[in-house]
């Protein structure tokens, strides 16, 4: 029988023939992939001197540090993290990157998305760079494993395959595509699995579209996604790649825990109702529920291709009064060439606060609501207080759709305005 891209993957970064789904491996990561975050990192540094003994890194160009969240700092305390990580990155002599982006858009802008790399994360999101043909997990509180140790201890995960099948309509997006995935499939549908996308569809889906439902994998139960990378994707990553690996391919006969065949020709815009990321629902049944803001951005959006749509829909037009549209580019690059293509005039003459690329609207540091109020978003995440009180609401939605929002300042259908 042959293998998935994953087996295949994991196989060499174990240094083994081959390996199956269920076997217990030893795993050395091309890349240990990080942001600085309370809690996490900075425990991870001292855990590694104080507990391991462990001065120094011993292949610092293995690491990459990130810091996108608290940004710019609002707290004396904020900025001392931010200290922390610039001296153990120059003591270690470990990249960092900082205010140029979020950190997982950025791992693919400057080479970490490999194919046919495994790459780790704390952060489940790191999925993204699956889209490259890239195994990138996140493994949590054990990511301090990959810090101490040249390899992690590994299991070798089960592989749910999704054909996407069909073309998608005007004013649908990948993001709809990727939450119509859960709603067929359910959110637990891929526990402790690989999401495996493939299927004809994918030809019509951008890179950035492949971005946006790899990363968002986690929703599905699965610890990652991965693509089977194309012309269209090893064109634009292998000029960028940091290391030269063989691009892997699952196999014709590779074994999958399921397969589903899915039909994206008839989809519609789809809205994520509170309070969980599995409520997925047809936008048209949510059409007019009063809105006081709107964000597009996060590591899930605020690409071009997202940037774009909304300044299509938004061009001489404005914002509803009261209406807060906070529209961030996923990265300082994506934002200057938004720039040069003039989205960001366009987006802020329409009424559009935009500002420069964070995390921290997706988790609520900064645009924070009050009780009672409603969101759209392109964030990661709908949950009670995932962008203020837990008492106000998120509905996920495509950028397109935050757009026609910010509108009517009620959750609005797109595709009138395309």
């Amino acid at each position: 029988m042959g293998s998935t891209i994953a087996e295949k993957i994991l196989a060499r970064a174990a240094g083994l023939a081959s390996v199956k789904a269920g076997q217990e491996i030893w795993a050395k990561p091309d890349y240990v992939v990080a942001y600085d975050f309370p809690g996490y990192t900075d425990v991870i540094f001292k855990q590694m001197k104080e507990e391991f003994g462990i001065e120094r890194v011993k292949e610092p160009d293995r690491y990459v540090m990130f810091i996108d969240h608290m940004v710019p700092a609002a707290t004396p305390q904020e900025e001392e993290l931010h200290i922390i990580t610039r001296k153990w990155c120059a003591e270690n002599n470990v990249p960092l990157y900082e205010r140029q982006g979020i950190g997982h858009q950025l791992a693919a802008e400057l080479g970490y998305a490999v194919p046919g790399a495994f790459v780790v994360h704390f952060d489940g999101h790191i999925s993204q760079l699956g889209t490259f043909g890239t195994l990138a997990v996140g493994v949590r509180r054990h990511l301090l494993e990959a810090f101490v140790r040249e390899k992690i201890s590994f299991k070798v995960p089960q592989t749910t395959r999704v054909n996407l099948n069909g073309a998608l309509r005007k004013g649908v997006m990948a993001r709809d595509v990727f939450h119509h995935i859960v709603r067929v499939l359910g959110p637990s549908a891929c526990r402790f699995q690989v999401l495996e996308l493939g299927g004809s569809a994918l030809a019509g889906i951008s890179i950035e579209g492949r971005q946006t439902m790899t990363g968002l994998a986690m929703f599905t139960g699965a610890i990652t996604a991965i693509v089977n990378p194309d012309k269209t994707t090893l064109d634009y990553i292998l000029p960028r790649a940091k290391k030269k690996l063989a691009p892997l391919s699952s196999d014709a006969d590779a074994t999958y825990a399921a397969v589903h065949e899915i039909d994206v020709s008839t989809l519609e815009p789809i809205v994520v109702i509170p309070p969980s990321p599995a409520n997925t629902r047809d936008l048209k049944d949510y059409l007019g529920l009063e809105l006081q803001a709107g964000y597009l951005g996060s590591c899930a959006s605020g690409r071009l291709e997202d940037l774009r749509i909304a300044a299509a829909v938004l061009k001489g037009r404005r914002v509803h009064p009261g209406f807060q549209l906070h529209v961030v580019p996923t990265s300082q690059e994506i934002m200057v060439k938004a720039a040069e293509e003039g989205l960001i005039a366009t987006l802020a003459a329409a009424g559009a606060f935009v500002s420069s690329s964070s995390c921290d609207y997706c988790f609520g540091r900064i645009a924070t609501m009050t009780a009672g109020q409603r969101a759209v978003s392109t964030g990661t995440l709908n949950v009670k207080g995932r962008m203020g009180s837990p008492d106000s609401e998120l509905y996920l939605v495509n950028a397109a759709t935050v757009a026609a929002s910010a509108i009517e300042g009620k959750i609005a259908d797109p595709r009138k305005y395309l």
